[in-house]
């Protein structure tokens, strides 16, 4: 397995590189279960890091692996930090503690993406809806929208203006992640890609559900009944966000993000039909618009519960479909085709077993991804309450792994 270190301080230095090198333990080598149907690595550019190199379908050795919230509430370091900020917004608004929370699962597991500590309702307040994230509640939109004239209300959203600390953070996170790869590739002799640093944005039918339902929901009558008796308001407020959530993306990738994933939690409430509707074109135009100023951004897409859309997700022209644990890894392979990337997707809540079980079931989400085009993730973000201990064994088998 490969060895999971922290460099902190340049007078690690000479201590580390001056130890007796030890013998290191041949890594597992996994076979893949789906020969041909995986588009024919590329050579790979050493300069990338893994991560990108992998989406753009180059030849890797591993896939790469990050974890959705792999920045949160499960790490005990986090929780110190909530004592001391119990507001979310506030955590997550400002740069240093962004920056902090953002790094923190880097500085313990190393994984191959950075995400950036934020939330998928950042950009309410500057689009005139007001909102917080309350602890054992969630979201709480203060005036949820129902009509024409709330629509009206809602403004184009400038990152610029209103989210200046998202990009400061991206910023620092770009060079955090490059000078603590630097010390680490130093001080170990080993050479590695670094990190990729990664944004992220809510899709437009998520982020409408969650202002026309007031928060999380349940059924979703209320973003129905708007959909289905009042299709051309929920239109415009689609619109609304598609629009902002594709400047807020270029916003990210201009200050450091070489990655962006798009969460679209709620759109497998509708029907195929329906997402075709109200969820499709809007993510269409959001990656077109993107393409057009970082036509080589890679776009990961992530539905929760896809498995009857999953052709349809392909459509949107991302690069990444995110597979949720539900989907059996090679089928959804045969079904989005060789030329797409996947991301996943292990279940969850198998970070609560044995260590053994957690290894056998990475190697079986990797087998049966077949070899490139693959990063390695939960099928959902990691669950409250998940050993720490867990999700450092998931890291130092994933990073173990060779193709």
């Amino acid at each position: 397995m490969s060895c999971i270190c922290s460099i902190n301080s340049i007078s690690s230095f000479s201590a580390l590189s001056s130890s007796p090198r030890k013998s290191i333990p041949k890594p597992p080598i996994v076979h893949c279960s789906l020969p041909g149907t995986v588009a024919e690595p590329k050579t790979a550019s050493v300069a990338e890091p893994l991560l990108l190199n992998a989406v753009r379908g180059e030849n890797v050795e591993r896939p790469p692996v990050w974890l959705m919230r792999q920045a949160g509430r499960y790490m005990k370091s986090y929780q110190t930090i909530c004592e001391k900020y119990p507001s979310f917004r506030e955590r997550s608004e400002n740069v240093d503690l962004v920056v902090e929370i953002s790094l923190q699962p880097w500085n313990v597991f190393k994984p191959d993406g950075v995400i950036l500590f934020s939330d998928i309702l950042t950009p309410l307040s500057g689009m005139n809806i007001p909102f917080d994230i309350v602890k054992g509640k969630g979201p709480v939109i203060f005036n949820p929208l129902h009509t024409a004239a709330d629509v009206d209300q809602v403004r184009e959203f400038v990152p610029e203006e209103s989210v200046p600390y998202v990009g400061k953070s991206l910023t620092i996170l770009r060079k955090e992640v490059q000078l603590s790869v630097f010390l680490f590739q130093f001080s170990t002799l080993k050479v590695d890609n670094k990190a990729a640093v990664l944004g992220f944005v809510g899709a437009p039918f998520t982020l409408a559900s969650y202002v026309v339902e007031g928060g999380s929901s349940k059924h979703f009558s209320k973003i129905k009944r708007l959909a289905f008796s009042e299709p051309k308001v929920l239109h415009t407020l689609l619109q609304k966000f598609a629009t902002s959530m594709a400047k807020y993306i270029q916003y990210q990738a201009k200050n450091g993000a070489q990655a962006v994933q798009i969460f679209d939690s709620w759109a497998t409430e509708l029907s195929p039909v329906d997402f075709e509707e109200f969820s499709l074109p809007y993510l269409k135009q959001i990656v077109d618009t993107v393409r057009k100023t970082h036509p080589n951004l890679p776009l990961i897409l992530y539905a929760s519960g896809s498995g009857g859309l999953l052709e349809r997700l392909a459509l949107t022209g991302v690069d990444v479909v995110s597979l949720d644990w539900t989907v059996d890894m090679a089928e959804g392979r045969r079904r989005l085709g060789p030329n797409l990337a996947v991301q996943g997707n292990v279940d969850p809540g198998v970070l609560f077993g044995s260590k053994e079980f957690i290894t056998n079931r990475i190697n079986d989400v990797v087998r049966k991804a077949g070899k490139g085009k693959h990063i390695l993730n939960l099928g959902h973000g990691i669950i409250v309450g998940t050993p720490e201990e867990n999700v450092a064994h998931f890291f130092e088998v994933a990073k173990g792994i060779r193709y």
